[in-house]
């Protein structure tokens, strides 16, 4: 993507989208394990919070418990994980939060991917937003992942890029506030990356969260290289892994049309909540829940 295709991209994510999203089996939030399932069904956890599934890939058993590995994506940074991060280790959980470089698909997911490579035993990747283009193509790059959680997180497929996956959704509101900036390049040349206009930031990106605190996030948000958003994704771990989704319904980013489809199409696990695109800040509780829930499935001694 460059900054002429901006514009194309605004136009693009209010096309229309006629799959259908996902309508499985479910179980509570708040449980720490997810029964075995006779029959499909659905069931409400707590308000606000509604879980359905699609059957996921099965794992091996670890012979340790998994270390959970927490990808921030484009426009924020790794402190988002702060309240999941502080539940998980509360429950005793090795949590690892990487810096995501934001330079584009293949260069982030080899970074993460090392990241992983170096962690002892098995690992649970969770990636948030563009975080889950990267955990997508980092999981086949390292043998000890063994599942995967995307957190209001595009779900790609081989071949597939964030701006291809974005003309596909009718109820987000990223593409006409994206603005582009300049970086220097090693070569001396000159890149493109995005930001989310700040004015719009909150509406955006972060609605249900004071206005206080979106406006220090729109003024240090990390902005994503043009290249990230065009690049096709690689092999999807997600069709060899299970893996979990949390969809926010009020996400005005990515768009919960989107986030269902992809969900849907991954066959994963997948809990609505009512959050914006950052349920990860405004309601770390779900996130975790859905985390020890996947540790539990993953390794269930």
């Amino acid at each position: 993507m460059n900054p002429g295709r901006i514009e194309p991209l605004s136009t693009s994510l209010r096309t229309s989208l006629t799959r259908r999203s996902v309508v499985g089996w479910a179980a509570g939030a708040a449980a720490l394990a997810v029964p075995a399932i006779s029959q499909a069904r659905t069931v409400k956890s707590q308000p606000g919070v509604h879980m359905t599934q699609s059957s996921p890939a099965s794992s091996p058993a670890a012979t340790t418990a998994p270390t959970v590995v927490l990808v921030h994506g484009a426009f924020a940074d790794a402190s988002g994980w702060a309240g999941v991060i502080n539940l998980l280790q509360a429950q005793g959980v090795q949590t690892f939060a990487p810096a995501n470089p934001l330079r584009g698909v293949s260069s982030d997911a080899a970074y993460v991917a090392s990241a992983v490579r170096q962690i002892p035993g098995p690992v649970l990747l969770v990636g948030h937003s563009y975080g889950g283009v990267v955990i997508t193509n980092a999981s086949p790059q390292a043998d000890n992942v063994v599942g995967l959680v995307y957190v209001a997180a595009f779900l790609p497929d081989e071949g597939e890029s964030v701006q291809a996956l974005a003309e596909q959704a009718t109820d987000s509101l990223l593409g006409p506030n994206l603005r582009p900036a300049e970086y220097p390049l090693p070569d001396g040349s000159v890149g493109h990356e995005l930001y989310i206009d700040q004015a719009a930031f909150h509406e955006v990106f972060c609605a249900d969260l004071s206005a206080e605190q979106a406006a220090a996030m729109a003024v240090s948000q990390r902005p994503g290289a043009d290249i990230g958003f065009g690049e096709p994704s690689g092999p999807a771990g997600w069709k060899t892994l299970p893996s979990w989704a949390v969809v926010a319904t009020g996400d005005m980013t990515i768009g919960v049309s989107g986030s269902r489809l992809m969900a849907e199409r991954a066959g994963a696990i997948t809990i609505e909540v009512e959050a914006s695109h950052v349920v990860m800040i405004s309601q770390p509780e779900v996130v975790a829940e859905t985390i020890l829930s996947a540790l539990a499935t993953l390794d269930p001694a």
